[in-house]
């Protein structure tokens, strides 16, 4: 990580507590700090709806933080980049019957790509952000690697999978040294506009966690009735849309059992759901894709890991191999193939595969398929 001295670095303040106290410890630090809120809302938002971390609001809320702590802060539009790199593909993937990982994705393509950018067009070679996690250089192998959060019940580290040693040797996560409770407390001095704000807990773009509403806006075909079926093919329903489902979903299905169903596929090229009891949702062997590395530089043999499927699940223990034909491009493994030990419950395609080596993530994917 870099030292202070005159460094100057932007940081992502989204007008919520986490990147306000960042911002004042990296001022603090004496940095030359200037603070940056993405605008991100899409135009076709309904009047007067203000959704998450990317409001009119937020933006507000980030600008008074700012003032509060003497720095310089930039409003920048990254509306159409977000539209077309995050918001199209939530779109297509509930199309295809996937549950996509939208966070992951604005990890990827504009929070620590565009941004970084923009920071050295202001005269930064730096940015930070508030999220909880560590990024330390390996001297022995040069590497910049990607760490948990010394609180690892907020760690983020997961979400953070696709950074790029190129994103990560550029990049401060002033938090991922500290525990949220004391970030609060932190923030009744550096942030006290903003210090008993709530943590944003809905996808910034989907107001009050409302799917239908939105892709009914965007992609009606995905909100088209069709079957639900069984495992054995025998039909038990009509549901309202595949986009209302995900994988180990049992509210709201709209069909009475005498024992508990669960979504176990979905079938968008036939436009079902099939649905099956607890044990049909266990799987042992994953297949991932776009698997970045960021804790060793290639992936020839199969190595003992800890992964995980989902941000809220602890890591538990697999096999991770490159899979047969897999290549290597640009820091990624085309094709990965990992084993749990035990089966694991609703594996889901869309979602990210992270693996970890102890505190060091080894690099993560998008899951394809499980069986």
């Amino acid at each position: 990580m870099a030292s202070s001295g005159s460094k100057r670095v932007v940081v992502a303040m989204s007008g919520g507590v986490d990147s306000s106290v960042a911002a004042g410890l990296l001022v603090r630090q004496g940095y030359q700090v200037l603070g940056a809120t993405l605008q991100l809302w899409p135009s076709d938002l309904p009047p007067g709806v203000e959704s998450g971390c990317c409001s009119l609001s937020a933006v507000e809320d980030a600008r008074r933080v700012a003032a509060h702590l003497g720095i310089p802060h930039y409003v920048l539009n990254f509306r159409e980049h977000f539209e077309r790199t995050v918001i199209a593909d939530f779109t297509r993937e509930y199309l295809a019957g996937r549950t996509p990982n939208p966070c992951v994705r604005c990890n990827q393509h504009v929070k620590f790509g565009p941004l970084l950018e923009k920071a050295r067009s202001l005269g930064a070679d730096l940015i930070a952000t508030g999220h909880y996690a560590r990024a330390q250089r390996d001297r022995t192998s040069g590497r910049w690697l990607l760490l948990r959060s010394v609180d690892e019940g907020k760690d983020q580290s997961y979400a953070l999978h696709p950074l790029t040693q190129e994103q990560l040797g550029h990049t401060l996560f002033p938090l991922g040294g500290h525990w949220k409770v004391g970030t609060r407390e932190m923030a009744l001095e550096l942030a006290p506009l903003v210090a008993t704000k709530p943590d944003s807990q809905e996808i910034c773009f989907v107001p009050n966690r409302d799917y239908g509403a939105f892709l009914s806006r965007r992609a009606p075909d995905a909100l088209k009735p069709g079957e639900i079926l069984n495992t054995r093919g025998e039909l038990l329903g009509i549901h309202a849309g595949i986009a209302n489902f995900t994988i180990g979903q049992r509210k709201r299905l709209g069909i009475s059992s005498a024992q508990p169903l669960y979504v176990t596929e979905i079938d968008a090229d036939e436009n079902r759901v099939i649905v099956g009891g607890q044990g049909e949702l266990m799987r042992k062997r994953v297949i991932a894709t776009s698997f970045n590395l960021i804790g060793v530089d290639e992936l020839e043999e199969p190595i003992r890991v800890s992964a995980k499927i989902r941000y809220n699940m602890r890591d538990v223990p697999a096999l991770l191999s490159p899979a047969p034909g897999a290549t290597l491009s640009e820091g990624c493994v085309s094709e990965v193939s990992l084993e749990f030990d035990e089966p694991q419950r609703a594996i889901t395609p869309g979602q990210s595969l992270v693996c970890y080596l102890g505190d060091r993530v080894v690099g993560g994917g998008t899951i394809e398929s499980a069986t």
